[in-house]
């Protein structure tokens, strides 16, 4: 038996926040009603790179029913009210203020059904100057400040992926359970309100709270803002190799046997993180030096029989064939997708994946195993 089997969960959603929270609500054995709009979900057409489908879609909607619901029309209204009646969780990204005017206000729901979670996620809360702004992922990553420690010298960038939408939707996850695990102790339903803003403010912490004293996080690309040596360095046959030194010891370690320099760290311009990272330029140009007079399979070969932290800094077509990838297999209206597994290992859970269902379709009963 799955964790949340007999659980309905009601998602008037669309997008990716909302759906990548209540995808895995569906692994997890919950039945989740997607609403869609009679023209569908407009992530439907971000992409055809699924089999001619939306890569966002596949991902993010296994195992869920589609219901076509006209929320401009009473009788669709009607409609999801009855289905709300007997959910357990109502998940919902609408432009703020939409669900009220159409007579799904959280304060009359919480009373009319007192043991219903309900979920909200906007751009930026219900209150503030800016509670009414259109929020998307990539607005969000420049709003909050992040797109300004993204990237390198040249400017701000954006982070490869929709990691605003990906955290909020992790983090409306993580706050349904909990309300889940307290309405079986307590009996009594939750009104939670989850904002893109915070939860991107809340995980930038650390850099927010160093610039506030006065260390304002530099964009360096693929290095680190107080560790030194931690970049990108190339081999003789061009091959880019990420090496993180975190540790007095390991930097001993890497001069004396990869760098073949032991007395190195008697040298006071390296002989501790902070003039490491002062000399930023003389401790990245030693061990550029020496990367760049060995191959990318010697360096390997060093840094691992080292135990020196390193990766390879690869790319999409890489990670495709990433001898660590694991990859579930899920059935979509055009057919068996391949993509990567959820992360989480539940020992001795055997897991299994629904479908993707069309535009007000039932997922097929046909689940593959992860």
């Amino acid at each position: 038996m799955l964790p949340l089997e007999g659980i309905t969960v009601v998602a008037v959603e669309q997008a990716v926040a909302a759906p990548f929270c209540s995808s895995r609500l569906a692994d997890a054995g919950a039945h989740v009603i997607k609403i869609e709009r009679p023209e569908g979900d407009f992530a439907r057409g971000y992409d055809a790179a699924a089999k001619g489908q939306s890569s966002y879609f596949v991902w993010l909607n296994r195992g869920k029913v589609s219901r076509v619901v006209d929320l401009a029309k009473l009788e669709g209204r009607a409609e999801l009210e009855t289905l709300i009646a007997s959910a357990d969780v109502l998940l919902q990204n609408l432009k703020p203020g939409s669900m009220d005017k159409m007579g799904f206000a959280r304060e009359r729901l919480r009373k009319d059904y007192p043991k219903l979670i309900c979920c909200t996620i906007t751009g930026y809360g219900d209150t503030g100057p800016y509670a009414d702004r259109k929020a998307y992922d990539l607005l969000i990553q420049a709003e909050s400040g992040l797109a300004s420690i993204t990237g390198g010298p040249e400017g701000p960038s954006r982070v490869g992926m929709s990691i605003v939408d990906v955290a909020t939707g992790a983090t409306a996850h993580a706050a349904i359970l909990e309300a889940l695990i307290r309405r079986g102790r307590t009996g009594e339903g939750a009104d939670i309100r989850i904002s893109m803003f915070d939860v991107m403010a809340d995980w930038l912490t650390v850099p927010l709270l160093n610039a506030e004293a006065g260390n304002a996080p530099k964009r360096i690309g693929l290095a680190h803002p107080s560790i030194a040596p931690y970049g990108v360095f190339t081999s003789k046959d061009g091959k880019d190799i990420l090496i993180s030194i975190q540790s007095e010891r390991e930097w001993k370690t890497l001069c004396a046997k990869v760098l073949e320099q032991p007395g190195l760290p008697d040298d006071p311009r390296f002989a501790n993180m902070v003039e490491r990272v002062r000399n930023r330029a003389l401790t990245d140009g030693i061990v550029a030096e020496r990367f760049a007079a060995l191959s990318r399979d010697e360096l390997l070969t060093k840094l691992a029989a080292a135990d020196i932290a390193f990766a390879e800094v690869n790319s999409m077509a890489d990670l495709a064939t990433h001898p660590h990838l694991r990859r579930i297999e899920v059935d979509t209206p055009n057919g068996v997708v391949s993509y990567p597994a959820p992360a989480a290992i539940v020992v001795d859970d055997d897991r299994h994946y629904g479908a993707v269902p069309a535009i007000g379709e039932a997922p097929s009963p046909h689940q593959r195993k992860g």
